[in-house]
């Protein structure tokens, strides 16, 4: 196959010659509906592919749902040249290329301007989540799906775990969640890695290696190699995985609990501000008036995010003045928090801070 040339950055790996029958490699036709079946209503899907196993599979896999489905869905491709390398815009071009194989349209999304001199990753995903939600909205596509799998997830949540997040991070990524409007879609979250490079060599279709996964430079690689040496004292995949499932069921009943709380107050919401007879909280657990008063400042100032830490002080610190029934007033994520000595709560937006533009 002519692709070993294609790039020195990555690594084009010939298929293997098909050891099981097209269809096959733990995925049979019943599975792969099953797979998509969440995402049937989608006016559009735009897959995010980079060339990797992972994201070629979720292109091979898409391909044959929406063959199998009458009309077929819209399913376009979408690779994003960061630009970081010589010959990112050739593996671009060769992604194109299998996409046209599989009948399905492709574009190459640029990340244009400067690029950053620290945290290179992080700003690449957020630039490529940027582009590929940009570029549903143009077509009008209502969902981006990306190729996320086991592997990637048991990383979230050891990685989360490392830097002492709570309840809310350790449950990982979610299959599918909204973002400005549009969803963010993960069906292969259950999937190894490795069974996703079964399947692309299974079809005989090549995909890149990307030797940046093997570069200790970035904390994703070295969480790897922490994660096999915490495998051999059972913290490895499955026990992460696992982990992830509590902490995602305990997260959607506190959510549940929070948001009945919440609908119970008689607050009104005018004008940009928040004003409510909050007496009924002040028994309720810490957890359940942090996810509360997380909620309207959200609400408040349009998603700005919001750090657990600072949400967590001023948290314990309002909690004592609800049940003291004494005033208090903070700031937190652009908005001004102030609770009155007879318990009315009243969030607003700092005088003087522009709204925050929602984030992809």
């Amino acid at each position: 196959m002519p692709y070993a040339n294609l790039t020195r950055g990555r690594r084009a790996r010939s298929a293997k010659t098909p050891s099981r029958a097209p269809g096959k490699a733990g995925f049979s036709a019943g599975d792969i509906v099953a797979l998509f079946s969440p995402w049937e209503a989608a006016r559009g899907i735009v897959l995010g592919v980079s060339g990797g196993p992972d994201s070629v599979a979720l292109m091979l896999l898409a391909a044959e749902w929406a063959r199998a489905r009458a009309p077929p869905p819209p399913v376009y491709v979408a690779t994003v040249d960061h630009g970081l390398r010589k010959d990112s815009r050739g593996e671009a071009e060769m992604v194109a290329r299998w996409a046209a194989g599989l009948a399905l349209p492709h574009a190459v999304l640029v990340w244009d301007g400067g690029k950053p001199k620290s945290r290179i990753q992080e700003r690449a995903r957020e630039a490529r989540y940027q582009l590929l939600f940009d570029f549903a909205a143009r077509i009008g596509a209502d969902h981006v799906m990306t190729a996320h799998h086991a592997d990637d997830q048991a990383e979230t949540i050891l990685f989360r775990l490392l830097r002492g997040s709570g309840v809310s991070g350790l449950s990982g990524m979610a299959n599918s969640s909204e973002r400005n409007g549009l969803i963010l879609a993960r069906p292969l979250l259950a999937h190894a890695k490795a069974d996703l490079a079964a399947l692309c060599e299974s079809r005989g279709h090549p995909f890149f290696d990307d030797p940046s996964n093997t570069d200790p430079v970035y904390a994703r690689t070295r969480i790897r190699r922490l994660g096999g040496l915490l495998a051999d004292e059972g913290l490895g995949r499955a026990a992460l995985l696992r982990l992830g499932r509590r902490a995602a069921r305990a997260d959607a009943a506190l959510a549940a609990h929070a948001c009945a709380v919440r609908a119970g107050l008689a607050g009104r919401r005018e004008g940009g501000e928040f004003r409510a007879d909050i007496s009924a909280l002040a028994d309720e657990p810490e957890e359940i008036l942090l996810r509360f008063l997380a909620l309207e400042l959200k609400l408040i100032n349009a998603g700005e995010p919001l750090r657990l830490e600072r949400l967590e002080a001023l948290t314990l610190r309002f909690r004592q003045a609800l049940r003291a029934g004494t005033a208090f007033a903070a700031t937190l994520g652009g908005a001004a928090l102030r609770l009155q000595s007879d318990r009315t709560l009243v969030i607003a937006r700092e005088k003087g801070r522009a709204v925050a533009r929602p984030r992809n």
